[in-house]
């Protein structure tokens, strides 16, 4: 699983250099987003919204922005990827091992 979502912090942040500061507030930045996320998420299954709908819509509402923001082409090479990080298990939080 990608630890890209996974706060930093601790006493190594205060001895950081500049490019270590930048990826810490990336890093906390996409804690942040995706604690929105699922705060919202949580909200809406209590609403008694449908999960398969919120997936849909959220999936929606991302690829939206990203076209918006980056154009088809680039967001088309990386929903290419997407596959292949599906079955590497980037995208499963609970994996159980056998």
């Amino acid at each position: 699983m990608s630890d890209w979502w996974r706060p930093v912090a601790g006493p190594g942040v205060w001895n950081a250099t500049a490019m270590e500061l930048t990826e810490i507030t990336e890093k906390n930045q996409k804690w942040a987003a995706l604690r929105y996320i699922t705060d919202a998420w949580e909200e809406a299954l209590f609403d008694g919204i449908e999960p398969e709908m919120l997936a849909n819509a959220s999936l929606f509402a991302a690829l939206s922005d990203l076209v918006s923001t980056y154009g088809e082409e680039a967001v088309a090479k990386m929903a290419e990827r997407l596959s292949s990080r599906i079955q590497h298990g980037e995208f499963t939080l609970n994996r159980t091992t056998q």
